[in-house]
């Protein structure tokens, strides 16, 4: 497991650089200097993403946590981390680009938004409890 967790790490982090360099080009190329929800997709999958995994890695080296419901869990952790970046990449898209949403469609997006944070959130806490059973 300690592999899949270093693996996934490198994983997130070359989609943070990705995300970042999108971010960067993308609002230079269409004339957009104010903040936008873009950023936010580079920092998640720089901590939600690389760093999470990499102390992951280290958890499972001294704690040995890893279980056969470990991957689902990570499963739907890395699901509701890409359901969160969708959302901020539909948010942050309508943004550049000036599009005016309607009620239901700005409700939608952060509710996709909400949908992934609330995935990422469970499953997070999930994970810390595994590891503090082990731990003890």
């Amino acid at each position: 497991m300690v592999k899949r967790y270093a693996n996934l790490a490198l994983v997130y982090a070359v989609i943070a650089m990705i995300f970042g360099v999108f971010y960067r080009e993308f609002t230079k190329f269409s004339h957009f200097s104010g903040r936008t929800n873009l950023s936010f997709i580079h920092t998640h999958y720089f901590l939600l993403g690389m760093f999470f995994f990499l102390a992951l890695m280290l958890a499972e080296k001294v704690f040995s946590f890893s279980d056969k419901n470990t991957g689902k869990l990570l499963a739907v952790y890395q699901a509701g981390l890409n359901i969160t970046s969708i959302g901020f990449l539909l948010r942050g898209l309508a943004q550049v680009w000036g599009t005016e949403l309607t009620s239901g469609m700005d409700a939608s997006i952060s509710g996709i938004a909400g949908i992934g944070h609330i995935l990422t959130g469970i499953c997070l806490v999930l994970l810390l409890l595994k590891i503090r059973k082990k731990a003890y």
